[in-house]
């Protein structure tokens, strides 16, 4: 079925729904399968790129917080730019230049990182999107930067062969400028209302309901706009934030689902949905924790979204970032437990990736280039690992768990290899409990073991209690170590 990108209707994404191999139901979307490049790939890149960072203070959150008399944000703006009626949001387009943006320098940073999918923002909630919308003038390809951003990186991640997705934010645009309502400000001005949006009361906190719930001609707009991303980008991941799982938004799920598994069969393309909370029911989508983790293996594949900053997804002055070797550590703990981890980079306003965000992606690539088969193409083995350091379970613990030690070990199979992964160097053995043979959970001997980044095999023995491995006596590389095991 031919679809027009422009302006589809709510019948034309109703009859590519209906037109199969997937029905808007969700027995019939629990077909759904987990594409193989995703599972196999483990590691993708996320990009937090928009108007939001021409202010690049405190998050990406500040066209929201502006706009509230109690917060530093408010306070920020009003010493900086000016008060609300003379300087809103929106002033800040013109500002947003991308003038030093090279997607094909940006695909080659991601490559080098190991990275094997790129997800960028298409639009956050602030309702300003990045790529040429036929359902409004406020995108970058009619304002600020008079380009479209997410299809000329689309084009560079596919040339620098990783797989391409796109987020949508949107969802939360219904209350996002909610606070520019509660003083004099340009969110009340009639003349912006097509960019500030409905500015209803928004929740109190996330995971609440708002006061009032979307309305269909909102919900129908959502659902057009996600559509017109997925026809024009072909994007193989679309990424949703949590709002979406509101009642309001079950039907348009359905429908949204359907029609884009349906056009990825056209494509020939795998694809799939990442959502949170319960928004989609187990099976149908890709569950996504939001800077967190998962305590033990999950039977359905999962992802945790984080960023390289712990303070703000997007570009702000004065960013505090994580240390390579946690953000290393965490990716061995999520692949083991049958998870992929999305890790988010904050461009400049003019397009240009700090060099503190370039510089993590170049180590955690050179750990990879070491030690990435125990990473790509794996399985979780029968247990996740062993050691005392307990990872907080759900979202936002990220910066919670405590440092993982010599004694920390994560497990990965494929093939015929098991690899051990220490988390953290423990001198001049390694003592793997769960591989001792009482423990039942390795069958068989047991013939070589190797550290990848290491020439010469290893020496070992084996007992009831554990398998306890000779290390050479100096760390071999950074961050986590692989032992390979035959």
């Amino acid at each position: 079925m031919e679809v027009n990108a422009d302006h589809k209707t709510i019948s034309d994404i109703q009859a590519v729904a209906d037109s199969g191999p997937f029905l808007p139901e969700w027995e019939s979307l629990k077909g759904f399968r987990v594409p193989a490049w995703y599972e196999d790939g483990k590691f993708g890149i996320f990009i937090h790129w928009g108007v939001y960072a021409v202010p690049a203070f405190a998050n990406e959150w500040y066209p929201r917080n502006m706009y509230d008399p109690a917060s530093n944000e408010f306070k920020h703006h009003v010493a900086t730019y000016g008060t609300h009626t003379e300087f809103g949001y929106k002033d800040f387009i013109p500002m947003f230049k991308a003038e030093r943006y090279d997607p094909a320098e940006w695909a080659a940073l991601f490559k080098a990182a190991g990275a094997q999918f790129v997800v960028p923002v298409a639009e956050h909630h602030d309702g300003f999107a990045m790529y040429d919308s036929a359902f409004s003038e406020w995108c970058a390809a009619k304002m600020g930067p008079r380009r479209d951003l997410i299809g000329d990186l689309a084009n560079a991640t596919r040339d620098a062969g990783m797989v391409f997705g796109a987020s949508s934010h949107r969802a939360e645009r219904w209350w996002f400028m909610d606070k520019g309502r509660t003083f004099p400000s340009d969110v009340q001005d009639p003349a912006f209302e097509s960019f500030y949006g409905p500015a209803q009361p928004g929740p109190e906190d996330l995971g609440s309901t708002t006061q009032a719930p979307p309305s269909e001609e909102y919900l129908q707009d959502w659902l057009q706009r996600t559509c017109e991303i997925v026809d024009k980008y072909q994007p193989q991941l679309l990424w949703f934030d949590w709002w979406i799982q509101q009642e309001k938004f079950e039907p348009y799920l359905r429908l949204f689902a359907a029609y884009y598994y349906n056009r990825g069969a056209q494509w020939g393309k795998q694809v799939a949905i990442n959502f949170k909370h319960h928004a989609f029911p187990e099976g149908t989508a890709v569950f996504d924790v939001e800077r967190g983790q998962l305590a033990g293996i999950r039977a359905e594949f999962w992802q945790t979204d984080t960023s390289v900053a712990k303070n703000s997804w997007c570009y702000t002055q004065g960013n505090e970032y994580k240390a390579v070797t946690s953000l290393v550590q965490d990716l061995v703990d999520i692949v083991s437990k049958n998870g992929a981890l999305l890790l988010n980079v904050g461009p400049r306003a003019d397009g240009t990736i700090p060099d503190e965000d370039q510089s993590i992606l170049h180590e955690i690539g050179k750990w990879l280039a070491v030690n990435g088969e125990a990473i790509y193409g794996t399985r979780p083995w029968k247990i996740f690992g062993e050691g005392p350091t307990e990872i907080p379970e759900g979202q936002f613990t990220d910066t919670n768990r405590a440092a993982f030690t010599g004694q920390d070990i994560r497990f990965t199979v494929k093939g015929n290899a098991l690899y051990a992964t220490l988390l953290a160097w423990p001198g001049e053995t390694a003592t793997i409990r769960s591989l001792g043979t009482a423990s039942g959970l390795y069958e068989g001997d047991i013939h070589s073991i190797t550290l990848l980044g290491h020439d010469a095999p290893l020496a070992f023995s084996r007992t009831a209690d554990a398998l306890t491995v000779s290390l050479p006596s100096n760390p071999v590389g950074e961050h986590a170590f692989v032992l390979k095991i035959h």
